[in-house]
């Protein structure tokens, strides 16, 4: 049972270094015009930037798709890089 514990505490101990070596890296993506995201390996946002052009109110509804396009596929680059990470981590 010992060892089990032991186990356990080096696990959870091995997750917190890798989520605060996911929480050093920055991604960016900017592959929809006009917007640019930037989140960190944990997934948490650092700055969306958004161009002029799309804060005209007809570009409102595409704007919104396009949004949320671009934060599912931010999300997703840094699912990736979590991935990578751990597979490096062991």
């Amino acid at each position: 049972m010992f060892d089990q514990m032991k186990k356990m505490m080096e696990l959870k101990k091995q997750a917190d270094q890798l989520k605060r070596e996911l929480e050093k890296i920055v991604l960016e993506y900017s592959e929809v015009r006009g917007l640019k995201i930037r989140l960190n390996g944990a997934q948490m946002f650092q700055s969306i930037e958004i161009d002029e052009s799309w804060l005209a109110p007809q570009q409102k509804a595409r704007f919104q798709v396009e949004l949320v396009k671009a934060v599912n596929m931010a999300i997703k680059k840094s699912q990736k890089e979590a991935a990578i990470q751990m597979q490096r981590s062991g």
